[in-house]
């Protein structure tokens, strides 16, 4: 049997080496830091092999300290889902839920009414929403999931589609009535346009009517990394956008933008929620299985609908 200061230090290691740092492992297990390093050092020096080394700019994990973490994680996150679930048996989902999500007005209409009602429902659940225009480093800042826009670059992230957003071309009636209509995504070449994302040298966007794709490039841009603030440029007159339909439909209603090429759109944009493991506490279980189905709801009749596939797995997780 192992002794319970072995698992003890286990669950400790974990957090150091998940967060890479000493002083945010502290702070998120509300124990002095010197006592931390502490016990890591007696950890390390138990069993005769260094684990982590430590600079005073970084902390990196040995060779001996990556295979030793792969296996304490699953084990450390086998026994924290153990625990959560006896807790859900007596009280149901309790604890602080900590959510990342981009700052898209979308996002701020419908996430804001998914997790009101599921902090509604389940009353010792605790949610917080933080809004980031990037994806955040999960394990490091402390969240339980995000909700993204696009696939994640880091293929270790475990990825739920939800939705598929529809993008269509946007501009404002002036800025048409002053350049002229597009008549084919070839005439896009000679118009400003707004991009969402990095600047680049070069940009075309790829666009689908029916089964037709092509590449078309665009005039010179002004871009941002926000849907938000590409929708005001667009707005405002300063060129053609690439835009979320969902965003979009309140300001082509009030005349303030005008659906461009109405018979193309580009590549749709899918939503993921977004977690770092599979082994989920109650909480994160049963918000994955409520918001899943009500975004699924609320966004797929505005959007790309998903496949038969993606749909029956919106259904695969139970509520805690």
């Amino acid at each position: 049997m192992a002794h319970p200061q072995v698992l003890r230090d286990m669950a400790l290691f974990v957090e150091v080496a998940k967060r890479k740092s000493f002083s945010q492992a502290a702070v998120a297990l509300d124990v002095p830091i010197s006592s931390l390093s502490r016990r890591i050092t007696q950890f390390e020096t138990s069993i005769g092999l260094r684990l982590l080394d430590r600079t005073t700019r970084k902390l990196v994990l040995t060779p001996h300290g990556e295979a030793y973490y792969e296996q304490a994680t699953r084990l450390v996150e086998e026994a924290q889902r153990t625990f959560d679930e006896l807790i859900a048996q007596a009280k149901g989902p309790s604890g602080l839920l900590k959510i990342a999500a981009p700052p898209d007005p979308w996002v701020l209409h419908h996430l804001s009414a998914v997790a009101g009602e599921y902090a509604r429902r389940y009353a010792q659940v605790r949610v917080h929403l933080d809004l980031w225009p990037h994806l955040v480093d999960l394990a490091q800042d402390g969240y339980d999931l995000a909700l993204a826009v696009g696939a994640p670059r880091e293929t270790s992230m475990i990825t739920r589609k939800v939705a598929q957003l529809e993008t269509c071309l946007f501009a404002a009636p002036a800025y048409l009535d002053r350049t002229g209509r597009p008549e084919s995504p070839t005439d896009l070449a000679q118009h400003q346009t707004v991009m969402v994302g990095p600047p680049t040298a070069s940009s075309t966007w790829t666009l689908e009517r029916d089964d037709d794709t092509v590449s078309a490039p665009v005039g010179r841009a002004v871009s941002s990394n926000s849907q938000g603030m590409a929708r005001r440029l667009a707005t405002s007159g300063y060129g053609i956008g690439l835009l979320q339909a969902i965003d979009a439909e309140q300001d082509v209603e009030a005349g303030r933008l005008e659906r461009v090429l109405p018979g193309w759109r580009g590549l749709p944009s899918p939503v993921y929620i977004v977690t770092t493991s599979r082994l989920l506490p109650a909480k994160t279980r049963s918000f994955i299985a409520f918001a899943s189905r009500q975004l699924a709801e609320q966004l797929t009749p505005r959007g790309i609908a998903l496949d038969e596939a993606e749909l029956a797995a919106l259904y695969d997780l139970e509520e805690a």
